[in-house]
């Protein structure tokens, strides 16, 4: 079958939702670029004038802009198998896809991520930035929350580094499910439960770790929120953001009771710590 593969520049704040918008019109996958997103659909379900009406009234929020391509058929697998490489995370942790080889033992964490719809494989800056940050906290017998938990990247390595329970969710479906086959992959199963859902309908308790890479908007407008769930001495690790964001993602954290902790920045993006 031939695909329409879109390649659409877009700011970050907005990639998550056009994504989920774009996955409703019928796109099936997505990739992620370093100023937007590709997504891929197959010809017949393509419909030229759907997507110009959504993209419409996207332009009217922020910049973006977008071409589209034909794709002749050709074996999926077998493309996308060539051109997804493993993630080497600061030299500890490899994330890598299930049909590459496990990590040899110069590593200390292996994880299996299949992406699908879902963002968060370790290729952006961001994800490879949190899970750095964990890879230098003690989560042994630690309750970890994963807010917009996405492929389920970061609650799996929260298990892998010893944490006893690990709540995710986010608010796709489609992103849920492919949490829960993540987690599978990775026998992770009876640590990491995964859900649909939202900040406001995730059940109260208290966390000593709360992880949130989802962007600055949404990170400044649930500041507070995150702040509830964690316990006295918790610690917040959130990216998303750009390094001229951290002066008001601090502000918020501050407002919100945290203390200020340890920046991570790769290339302009930042993942920074918050103490409770």
């Amino acid at each position: 079958m031939n695909y329409i593969e879109l390649y659409l520049a877009v700011e970050p704040d907005f990639a998550d939702i056009l994504v989920a918008e774009l996955a409703q019109i019928g796109f099936e996958s997505f990739t992620e670029e370093p100023d937007g997103i590709r997504a891929y659909i197959p010809e017949p379900e393509f419909d030229d004038a759907l997507l110009a009406q959504l993209l419409t009234r996207y332009a009217e929020l922020t910049t973006l802009r977008y071409q589209t391509t034909r794709i002749e058929a050709q074996n999926w697998n077998e493309t996308w198998e060539q051109s997804y490489e493993a993630i080497n995370v600061a030299d500890r942790c490899l994330v890598r896809a299930s049909f590459h080889p496990p990590a040899g033992q110069e590593f200390e964490v292996d994880i299996v991520i299949n992406p699908k719809m879902s963002f968060g494989t370790g290729h952006h800056e961001t994800t490879a930035l949190m899970l750095e940050h964990q890879l230098d906290l003690d989560l042994a017998g630690k309750r970890v929350l994963d807010v917009g938990s996405g492929t389920g990247i970061l609650a799996i390595m929260a298990a892998k580094r010893g944490a006893s329970l690990v709540r995710a969710f986010d608010i796709e479906e489609w992103a849920a499910t492919n949490a829960l086959e993540n987690v599978a992959l990775n026998d992770c199963a009876q640590v990491v439960s995964i859900r649909q859902g939202t900040l406001e309908t995730e059940p109260p308790a208290e966390y000593d770790l709360v992880l949130a890479n989802i962007n600055r908007n949404i990170l400044l407008a649930d500041m507070a929120g995150y702040a509830r769930f964690l316990a006295p001495g918790g610690q917040l690790l959130v990216s998303g953001f750009y390094e001229t964001d951290l002066p008001d993602i601090t502000q918020a954290a501050i407002v919100a009771g945290l203390r200020p902790g340890l920046v991570k920045t790769k290339n302009g993006w930042v993942a920074a710590r918050f103490e409770k």
